[in-house]
């Protein structure tokens, strides 16, 4: 690593912690332990899981029909609705909203989407 890079690498370190200090990260990493010290809620991901992996499999072979893509839908709408499940989404997309936002603070002088295209060769 060159001595230049040296500087912008500590300012990225420095943004790092900055941003798990935040309130969204703050509550997005409480929400994701609630989750996977949640029991049911462990459960009930293993189950949607399985009945997804069921479902793409289905797919896969051809065999996938609309009942199939209900029950997934069901069992995500279920998941989904358990509070435990509902706080972790609630934050994820709250911290998904912060880094966005700053995602745009650092493109806009670059004249890149630095998140989403500055390290591709092939999209799409």
């Amino acid at each position: 690593m060159s001595v230049e890079h040296a500087p912008l690498e500590e300012l990225g370190h420095e943004l790092g912690e900055q941003i798990a200090r935040t309130p969204e990260y703050e509550r997005f990493e409480e929400a994701r332990e609630a989750v996977q010290r949640d029991e049911e809620v462990q459960e009930r991901i293993g189950e949607f899981e399985r009945i997804r992996e069921e479902f793409v499999q289905a797919r896969q072979t051809g065999d996938a029909t609309q009942a199939d893509l209900h029950r997934v839908q069901n069992a995500q709408e279920e998941l989904h609705s358990m509070p435990v499940m509902r706080e972790f989404l609630d934050a994820q997309e709250a911290l998904t909203e912060t880094l966005e936002t700053i995602n745009q603070a650092i493109s806009e002088p670059l004249a890149v989407d630095f998140g989403g295209e500055a390290g591709g060769c092939c999209q799409d």
